[in-house]
């Protein structure tokens, strides 16, 4: 295998952090931010990219890093590694309220393709790329952007997702619509592309965005019932306005006329 093989355990309920046990000289490769907790003996190193194109000289590691801007992560990324004796611990904990699940890269083909800010660590050797979409439409109007990541090896790597998770295993041809912001990530055999909702009511009215995600099997996706993009509209939307008064209608008429009859009528 050229990815470390690291053992993990995964704690809590809707906060969750993933626990890694590395034996000597194992390493993983995390996102800035997401580190937790550690042994001593572990030794923190920062690198471009994921490290994946070391080998390649000076200009290998700026490819490698360059293409994580596309993405719009940072530059750089944390690579630890276990340089004691005996197995340490390190931990890496979600951003905010959902789940951490697994992916083993070695069961869906050494390939997954998932949101860009859904990756939170992984064995060293796994490379964290760039999927770029071969449709102009899914990068307009996908919602999480025209270029996706991509994570190859055969290792393990950890994703992180909002709320509850579904799994979903897609026989040849089933085809199933997704709001944009609640695709996690799905295997390399599926057909991705986006569809526009349809209908004038619809489209001024539905309130739920202007296009689906759509999937075509076979293979396998993951699915998330609260995307951080949500969750953050609603935090927005209940933030009180200037003078301390909330929105009783999150910027509708109603909550309007909800202010002048609580006496906010200022003028």
């Amino acid at each position: 295998m050229n990815a470390h093989e690291i053992d993990y355990e995964i704690f809590g309920e809707e906060m969750q952090y993933v626990e890694v046990e590395l034996d000597p000289q194992e390493g993983v490769v995390a996102e800035s931010g997401s580190f937790m907790m550690m042994d001593t003996g572990i030794e923190m190193n920062t690198i471009f990219g994921d490290g994946s194109g070391q080998s390649q000289g000076v200009l290998g590691k700026i490819f490698s890093a360059g293409k994580r801007i596309l993405t719009g992560e940072s530059l750089f990324m944390t690579v630890f590694h276990n340089q004691g004796q005996g197995k340490k611990k390190i931990s890496f904990a979600s951003p905010y309220p959902g789940k951490i699940i697994p992916i083993d890269l070695t069961e869906y083909g050494g390939k997954f393709i998932c949101q860009k800010d859904a990756f939170l660590c992984a064995a060293k050797g796994v490379s964290v790329g760039v999927e770029f979409s071969k449709k102009l439409g899914r990068g307009l109007f996908g919602g999480e952007g025209f270029i996706m990541q991509k994570l190859e090896g055969d290792g393990l790597s950890f994703l992180h997702v909002g709320g509850t998770v579904a799994r979903r295993e897609l026989k040849s041809g089933e085809t199933i619509k997704i709001d944009t912001g609640c695709l996690v990530g799905f295997t390399k055999e599926i057909n991705y592309d986006v569809e526009f909702v349809g209908g004038v009511k619809n489209t001024v009215f539905g309130g739920e965005g202007l296009f689906f995600a759509t999937l075509q099997g076979p293979g396998v996706a993951y699915i998330q019932s609260l995307p951080f993009s949500r969750l953050a509209g609603r935090i927005a939307a209940s933030i009180p306005r200037e003078g301390g008064s909330g929105s009783k209608g999150e910027g509708s008429i109603l909550g309007g006329i909800g202010d002048i009859l609580d006496g906010d009528n200022r003028f």
